[in-house]
């Protein structure tokens, strides 16, 4: 009799279904009997659902202590609730008209990743809810129906699965989207911050400490600002920035922006020569370093320190602002460069090219021998005559003495403009 009861109300559900020309279960495709297991313990299990989201959430709780930790234990029993009904809504076929039956599980996603819980730990309790709902089924088949439906569930099992598969599934898309979209914020926040530390913001008490909170960096102590031009379409000009400093327990934070690649770096009670040495290796372009500042309230001045000393750059490398002040100089004065080369080197520079290199490059040496003939010669590998001969032509072309301290440090910086033109 009970068999032919449940016959007829098989093939009574199939008739509604045909009639109503939809099918809310897209993929179901399951026998008649598993099919009917599904709508009556579905439906029965809708009827239990608060304990069930009260047993989901010790479960969930006791398996990932992180909810508790966040202070989202009622957060989460919403969610076990809301995500359990609509599982048995898609199972008993009774989701309501035009939802879609997976946005609690894109709900529950998004909440996730802008509270902060790790994704596994949220797929672990989304199994959990999958687990209990599989078992609920047994249980109430058993015992609500004395086992009526226990072969009829063996031939659902997959479809069971399946629609806990795609919920988790559409849970991970959403959760991964959020983050992104959080991640993609949070760096246009930073970027804001760093762009209105170095346009001088660092004076307002209350937007320094909100900076330091953003950047995860400590408001005060010596730093260091460093900047690398991006000189090379696609090409960055530091390699792994952060990991260097990390490999020497400094805090940094790096940014990538359309001209340069900006770092700041906290020296802690580290000499910069530990972060220099550190940066040094993966410097693939050219690179400035600001000489130590006082904390996030001088990235203004620390910024424009470090851009001018990789501007005194002409090829890749790390170059330090105090190591080349007088490079410095002559950069942060372009409009006078052409004056210093013709009132340095006269004309030293109108000769024939190969004769002038050669008298540029005896004087280079002779410079930096302090004005000494004979050592001169023995870098230049010639004769101390020779030296002589050529520092007599320099100084006739030049109208300057290499003995004068003066003219000496004036053919110096015009050597140096020379290079820079």
């Amino acid at each position: 009799m009970c068999a032919v009861l449940q016959s007829a109300h098989v093939a009574t559900s199939m008739r509604s279904n045909a009639r109503s020309g939809r099918d809310r279960s897209p993929g179901r495709s399951l026998p008649p009997q598993a099919h009917h297991a599904l709508l009556v313990l579905g439906a029965a299990l809708l009827e239990e659902i608060e304990s069930l989201a009260d047993r989901l959430t010790v479960m969930a709780l006791q398996r990932e202590p992180v909810y508790a930790e966040l202070d989202l234990v009622e957060e989460l029993r919403a969610a076990c609730r809301v995500n359990l009904e609509r599982g048995m809504q898609v199972l008993a076929d009774k989701v309501p008209e035009g939802v879609d039956a997976e946005d609690t599980s894109r709900q529950t996603g998004r909440r996730r990743a802008r509270q902060g819980v790790p994704l596994e730990s949220v797929l672990r309790a989304y199994r959990l809810g999958g687990r209990l709902m599989w078992e609920s089924l047994l249980e109430t088949s058993r015992v609500r129906f004395a086992g009526a439906y226990d072969e009829p569930l063996l031939d659902a099992a997959g479809y069971v699965w399946r629609v806990n598969d795609n919920s988790a599934a559409a849970l991970v898309e959403a959760y991964r989207l959020e983050e992104l979209r959080l991640q993609s914020h949070d760096l246009s926040r930073r970027h804001a911050i760093l762009d209105s530390l170095i346009e001088g913001r660092g004076s307002d008490p209350a937007f320094l400490r909100n900076a330091a909170t953003v950047l995860g960096m400590p408001e005060d102590g010596p730093m260091l600002c460093v900047v690398a031009p991006m000189d090379t379409a696609g090409e960055y000009p530091l390699r792994s920035p952060q990991e260097a400093m990390a490999t020497q327990d400094l805090v940094s934070a790096w940014f990538v922006r359309p001209r340069d690649e900006v770092g700041l770096i906290s020296l802690g009670g580290r000499p910069a020569s530990a972060a220099l040495d550190a940066l040094r290796p993966v410097v693939v372009g050219r690179a400035g370093a600001s000489p130590v500042v006082a904390g996030l309230g001088a990235i203004d001045a620390g910024y424009r320190l470090a851009q001018t000393a990789a501007r005194t750059l002409a090829g890749p490398g790390l170059a330090v602002l105090d190591d080349r002040l007088p490079e410095a100089l002559l950069v942060d004065s372009p409009e006078l460069l052409p004056r210093l080369v013709g009132t340095a080197l006269g004309g030293l520079m109108d000769l024939p090219p190969g004769d002038r290199d050669t008298l540029l490059q005896t004087l280079e040496e002779l410079l930096a021998c302090g004005g000494s003939p004979t050592h001169a010669a023995t870098a230049l590998f010639c004769h101390r005559n020779t030296v002589i001969y050529r520092m007599r032509r320099i100084e006739a072309a030049t109208g300057r003495s290499i003995a004068n301290p003066r003219d000496r440090l004036l053919l110096t910086l015009g050597l140096m403009a020379a290079r820079t033109t």
